[in-house]
């Protein structure tokens, strides 16, 4: 399967395994709380700018606030997947729905030497599948202009976008109808 073909992950236990556009295949799955050190030690490989980037501001590491938050999810209103190399950790994406709504906060962040590979793509379309069937309709991010890998992902995936620019960041609404799937 490729890294753009439309993925199912069917329960917080379950591993799809793409490939990315160099051929190297990748396991995604839902994060686990057993997965805390191993995200603790892909946290340490991400430079500066990566971390910039998702957090807005250096954030070189993760309290233990973060890693409990991050890796306990309920796999509806809140989920993260995985992406694994080697075993390595090597990309997270996770939503989190906002209150009582159908919409979800989604946030990416992929290693720098994985990045711009399709390891985005994959895990956002894996991501999407997931939020459908916890009946969210909209993914909303706020993402820092020059962030343009990650806005690529969002503006290539095949489904309705909507950017604004503002406060210094840019404001994007991505719709998950079933209909629009790529």
């Amino acid at each position: 399967m490729s890294a753009t073909e439309h993925l199912e992950l069917s329960g917080p236990a379950s591993v799809e395994t793409v490939a990315l556009t160099d051929g190297t295949l990748v396991d995604l799955r839902p994060m686990r709380p057993r997965d805390a050190a191993d995200l603790i030690r892909f946290h340490h490989t991400l430079s500066t700018e990566s971390t910039y980037l998702r957090f807005f501001s250096v954030h070189p590491e993760l309290s233990a606030h973060e890693v409990d938050r991050f890796t306990h999810v309920d796999h509806r209103d809140r989920e993260a997947i995985v992406a694994r190399i080697g075993g390595a950790i090597v990309g997270v994406a996770r939503y989190d729905r906002i209150d009582d709504t159908n919409r979800a906060e989604v946030a990416f962040v992929v290693s720098d030497a994985w990045q711009s590979h399709g390891l985005g793509t994959a895990m956002f379309h894996a991501l999407a599948c997931r939020a459908r069937g916890a009946q969210i309709a909209c993914f909303v991010a706020d993402t820092m202009p020059h962030n343009t890998k990650m806005l690529r992902v969002f503006h290539d995936a095949g489904l309705p976008v909507r950017s604004e620019f503002g406060d210094g960041v840019v404001h994007v609404t991505i719709e998950l109808a079933e209909g629009a799937t790529p």
